[in-house]
C-alpha cells in the first residue's frame, strides 16, 4: 500500500496520464461525455462507477483499443495515437475485464512468451519474464498446463501476469478481482501496489466499492459517462455524511429477549433501535443521530446490562457517497 507521506506529494509528482474532456459515442449512447483525469507517477486512481457508466470504454481508449470522438489522451506528455503501436505495448498494461484472448490449447508459459515476443522481447527474455510473472500472480505450479483448463481465477491472474510482462509505466486493471477468491484478490493488490512503489500510474477499476479504502488514493466516478467526482479517496468519502449512521448489532438475549421498549429508553436521545427483520430476540437495527459515536451507544448498553456481542456499519462510508453521488446530480 502507499504510504501516507507518498499520498502527501501526489501534487509534486511527475503526470504520467492525462486524460482531456475524453468523448465517445455507439451510435445513440453516449458512452463518454467530456471525461478528464490525471494519474500521477506512482499513483493508484480507483475508477468506481454502475453497469454501463463508460469506465471499460474509458481504458480501452487509453489503451489504444477504442478511438476517441473528441478529446486527447497523453501517456508521459505524449499524445496516445503518436505513440508507436510497440512503445505503447511497452509503456501500457491492459487487464480487460473477462479476458478471452489467450490461446486455450497452449499451457499458461507458452502465452505469456508469445505475447512477450509480440512485444518486442527476444526468446530468453520472453522466457524470463514470463517465468518471473507466472510466479508473482501464483500459478509457478500450472506454467506448464493447458489454459482451456483453467479457472476464471485463475485466468485472470495469467491476465494479470501478461500486463506486468513489460514492467509498464502505465497500468489499467478493468475489475480484476471479480473471479478472485478473497486470497487471489490480495494478492493482485499487492502486485499492484508494489508496481505503484516502483512509480506505474494505475487505473483500478471495481465494483467491490469498499476495497479502494487503504489502497486506492485518489477516485474518479462515472455515471453515464459523465464524471460525478474526482478526488481523494477521503474527499469522496466525504460527499455524503449521512445525518443519521445505521448500524446492525447483535445483543445477548436474557431471560427470552431483551424488551425493545427498555433498550430505546436506555439509548434515549442518541438514536433508535429496532428488530432486524425477523424477530430472534438477538439481531437489532441501530439509527445513530447526528454527532453521536457508536461507543456512546454501546457503553450505555453495557452500563443497564444489555451485552452487545457485535457491532457493524450497515454501509460503509464509500458506498453512502458512491449512491449518493449516483443516485443524484442531473442527469
Amino acid at each position: 500500500m502507499l504510504a501516507p507521506e507518498a499520498r502527501t506529494r501526489r501534487s509534486h509528482r511527475s503526470s504520467a496520464l492525462e486524460v482531456r474532456e475524453a468523448s465517445r459515442r455507439f451510435g445513440d449512447k453516449q458512452a463518454l461525455d467530456g471525461v478528464s483525469l490525471r494519474v500521477a507517477a506512482g499513483e493508484i486512481h480507483a475508477l468506481l462507477g454502475p453497469n454501463g457508466a463508460g469506465k471499460t470504454t474509458l481504458l480501452r481508449s487509453l489503451s489504444g483499443l477504442v478511438d476517441l470522438d473528441d478529446g486527447e489522451v497523453r501517456i508521459l506528455g505524449e499524445r496516445l495515437p503518436d505513440i508507436a503501436r510497440r512503445r505503447a505495448r511497452q509503456l501500457i498494461g491492459l487487464v480487460p475485464s473477462g479476458d478471452r484472448s489467450f490461446y486455450l490449447r497452449i499451457s499458461g508459459l507458452e502465452n505469456l512468451m508469445f505475447f512477450g515476443r509480440l512485444h518486442g522481447l527476444r526468446r530468453s527474455a520472453a522466457v524470463r519474464r514470463a517465468d518471473e510473472c507466472l510466479r508473482q500472480v501464483g500459478l509457478a505450479e500450472a506454467r506448464r498446463v493447458r489454459v482451456g483448463v483453467y479457472s476464471h481465477g485463475m485466468q485472470t491472474r495469467l491476465s494479470v501476469a501478461r500486463a506486468l510482462l513489460m514492467e509498464p509505466q502505465v497500468l489499467l486493471i478493468d475489475e480484476a478481482t471479480h473471479d478472485l477468491d478473497p486470497d487471489g484478490a490480495r494478492t493482485v493488490q499487492e502486485l499492484v501496489a508494489e508496481r505503484a512503489r516502483n512509480g506505474c500510474a494505475v487505473i483500478w477499476t471495481t465494483q467491490r466499492i469498499d476495497e479502494i479504502r487503504g489502497f486506492a488514493e485518489t477516485v474518479t466516478l462515472l455515471d453515464r459517462g459523465v464524471v460525478r467526482f474526482s478526488g481523494t479517496v477521503p474527499e469522496f468519502m466525504a460527499v455524503s455524511i449521512p445525518r443519521a449512521h445505521l448500524l446492525q448489532a447483535r445483543i445477548q438475549r436474557n431471560n427470552g429477549s431483551e424488551p425493545v421498549s427498555y433498550m430505546r429508553s436506555v439509548i434515549g436521545p442518541a438514536g433508535s433501535i429496532r428488530p432486524n427483520g425477523d424477530s430472534d430476540g438477538e439481531h437489532y437495527l441501530v439509527s445513530l443521530r447526528e454527532g453521536v459515536t457508536i461507543g456512546e451507544v454501546i457503553s450505555s448498553l453495557t452500563a443497564a446490562g444489555i451485552e452487545v456481542l457485535s457491532c457493524r456499519e450497515e454501509r460503509s462510508g464509500i458506498e453512502e457517497a458512491f449512491h449518493a453521488l449516483v443516485g443524484g446530480g442531473e442527469r
